[in-house]
Parts: structure tokens; C-alpha cells; sequence
């Protein structure tokens, strides 16, 4: 999925000598209130890719120039092309991708044993990444009313990448905070999507035993060119004021939190989400989060505008490193629709029933997601009134 280089952002790019990467310093993506694209994005009719995109946004040309000169420069484990990708046949929607490399050679996840594990600065973590790996330092202008002052995040490529424009978000690197989410990386993650002017532009996070596969703070930021289940379905409200709602349809149950303006709105989504992630991490429940462009709660519309961000939780049985034989393994992405596969024969041969088997195998036992839900109803019901 190539696009050209925009001509505007040479600053985001390396040096072409390797020896000045070090010396090269870290650019500033500096954004503010009115780089937020709130209105007019939505899927086209037909396929779609960045090159058929309405505009990039300054965001999109800034990511996508800076990931694809470091792609053609080899910092990632793998060349990414076009993943052959299909729909599965069904009632869900399942997007299936072919993506062997990343299945063979993405670094082995850390030996994580708890949801609250402390950073060990001994493993693996993002201060010891290579300069050039970091395309940018988002930086947030304090612009708006009822904002808070926005920490600044590295943009890191990820190398062993699922799609295109495969990111991570991470906070501060050296304050080294453990995978555990916090309201500024996640206000990052939201409004890295608000950023972006293409429909397929998503940010997700794993918790320590929701196969995380780094005990330091990240979250995940990716293209994909196709519309997930989440997106569009339907949900109940679970607060009478409807800041909690729950989506009861495949490919998993899960907690939806809705904002469709920026300001206090999207910080009090923030602040809701986080007392979430805090009270399952703080009772050991292993979690994924997904955000995207979306309809608003309640909405069963196939309509292709994306009118505000749904941001998706789901608590899970926690799960340990990688299970070597299964087709996919299941966090953030699968739990939304999206199924990146490891084999050919599993691609060739991949089910919705068969999907949906291994999605369930992962979810919490009816009783205890009961008890979940009704904590975290209590939770929201201690907001002020």
C-alpha cells in the first residue's frame, strides 16, 4: 500500500547518511485543537487505500513518509507488500489477513506473569530502540478549553508490522512505566485517530496478560483499509446517561465509551475509560482496547459516515506469551474483526465458526463478565451528577 513521498515533510524523514541518524534528533509533531478532523470522514464506495484517501491529513503525510523511508531503509524485521486479505464468509465480517513474517519474526514476548507486573529494565523496553526507529514526538498544543496539558509521545515504528503505518505510541520512554494504561497515552491514542483523515486509521492497547508482548507503556496505531465489525454494531445502554454502553454482537461482547466532540467531552471519555483499565488491572483481569472512527452508540446504520470515536473494551481470561498452533492469536485487532493469520493453510482454511471458537475460548466466564459489568456500572454511577 505505497503512496508518494509529500514534499512538505522532509523534516520527518533520516538523513541519507546512516552516520548522522544519531545526531539527527527527534522532530516535533506539533498539533493543536483545529488539526482535529471531527466532520466528513467516511468509507468510499469502493475500495479504498491511501491513495484513494479524500486529502491525507498533515498527520497521515507525516506518518506515512517517515514509516515508508524507514521501511525502504531496512529498519524493520520484514519488507511488509500487499497482505492478501479476504472477508470471511458469514454474519460478522471477519477481516482475515495472510501475514506469515510477522508470525515467524516478531520478538518473543517477555515472561509476564501478572496483569500489575512491575517494569524490569533488564528485558527488552523502548530505550533501547535504535535512533532511527522514532518517526516523531506528538506534541500538543494546550489550545482548547477544559483540556489538559497533553505529555509528549514518541512515535515509534513497530518492526514487525501487521499493516501499513504500523506505529506504536509510547510516552516518555525513560520515566519507564509498566503496560498499564494511563489517561495521557490513551488521550494520545484517541486523538492520533482524530488526526488522521482515513476511515481505516485505528489505535489499540494490550494489557500484561492480554498478550502484550512489552511490559513498558505503548499503544498500537495502524492502517487498515476495511470497515470492522465494531465499527457499526449495536449496543444497549448500561448508565442512563449513556457514558457506558455494552455491544452485545459478535465477534465478542465488550464495554463501548463514545465521544463525537473534543474538549471536556473527550476528557471526561478519558477519565471514564481509565477508572475501567484501573479497576480490571487492579483486580488482575487481563484487558484489550480498541479505538476507532464509528457510529454513535445505539446506532444500527450501515451508513458509511463515521460521525465520532468508539473506544471498545474488553475484559478477557489473561493469556501468557504465544500459543505456536493456533491460526491467530487473540488481542486488540482480532476482538475488533481484524485476523491477522500466521499460515497459508490456516488463511486458506479459516472458518467464521472456527474464528469465533477461538475468540470465545478467550472471553471470561458469563459469571465473572457479569460481576464486571456490574462494577463497572457501579463505577460510572460514582461520577458527579
Amino acid at each position: 500500500m505505497a503512496i508518494p513521498y509529500a514534499s512538505n515533510e522532509t523534516s520527518y524523514l533520516l538523513p541519507p547518511n546512516k552516520e548522522d541518524w544519531e545526531g539527527h534528533g527527534i522532530p516535533d509533531f506539533v498539533y493543536g485543537q483545529e488539526e482535529l478532523v471531527m466532520e466528513g470522514v467516511q468509507w468510499p464506495r469502493g475500495a479504498l487505500s491511501l491513495l484513494n484517501t479524500p486529502p491525507l491529513s498533515h498527520f497521515d503525510s507525516a506518518l506515512c513518509s517517515a514509516w515508508r523511508q524507514r521501511m525502504e531503509l531496512g529498519l524493520f524485521r520484514y519488507p511488509l507488500g500487499a497482505l492478501p486479505t479476504q472477508t470471511l464468509p458469514g454474519t460478522v465480517g471477519f477481516v482475515a489477513q495472510l501475514n506469515v513474517e510477522r508470525g515467524v519474526q516478531r520478538r518473543r514476548p517477555q515472561n509476564i506473569k501478572s496483569v500489575r507486573q512491575e517494569f524490569d529494565p533488564e528485558q527488552f523496553n523502548f530505550n533501547q530502540i535504535r535512533p532511527g526507529e522514532v518517526l516523531f514526538r506528538l506534541h500538543r498544543k494546550w489550545d482548547c478549553p477544559g483540556t489538559v496539558q497533553q505529555e509528549d509521545i514518541m512515535v515509534v515504528i513497530n518492526v514487525s508490522p501487521l499493516e501499513w503505518g504500523h506505529v506504536l505510541l509510547v510516552p516518555e520512554p525513560a520515566r519507564e512505566l509498566p503496560q498499564r494504561l494511563l489517561p495521557g497515552a490513551l488521550r494520545a491514542g484517541v486523538e492520533a485517530v482524530l488526526l488522521s483523515s482515513h476511515p481505516g486509521f485505528r489505535v489499540g492497547f494490550n494489557s500484561l496478560g492480554g498478550l502484550a508482548s512489552v511490559n513498558h507503556l505503548h499503544l498500537h496505531g495502524y492502517y487498515l483499509a476495511h470497515r470492522l465489525p465494531v465499527e457499526g454494531a449495536p449496543s444497549e445502554p448500561l448508565d442512563p446517561r449513556g457514558r457506558l454502553h455494552v455491544l452485545q454482537a459478535l465477534p465478542a461482547p465488550g464495554f463501548l465509551f463514545y465521544t463525537s466532540r473534543p474538549g471536556p467531552d473527550l476528557e471526561a471519555l478519558i477519565s471514564r475509560v481509565c477508572r475501567a483499565t484501573d479497576y480490571l488491572t487492579d483486580c488482575e483481569i487481563a484487558h484489550n482496547l480498541f479505538v476507532t472512527r464509528g457510529a454513535p452508540p445505539g446506532k444500527t446504520s450501515s451508513s458509511s459516515a463515521l460521525s465520532g470515536v468508539r473506544v471498545i473494551l474488553w475484559p478477557r481470561k489473561p493469556s501468557f506469551g504465544i500459543k505456536e498452533g493456533e491460526a491467530f492469536n487473540v488481542a486488540l485487532c482480532e476482538l475488533a474483526g481484524h485476523l491477522p493469520v500466521k499460515t497459508a493453510q490456516d488463511f486458506s482454511s479459516l472458518t467464521e465458526a472456527a474464528a469465533l471458537t477461538l475468540i470465545r475460548e478467550c472471553l471470561l466466564p458469563p459469571a465473572q463478565a457479569e460481576d464486571v459489568q456490574a462494577a463497572l456500572v457501579a463505577l460510572i454511577a460514582q461520577e458527579e451528577q
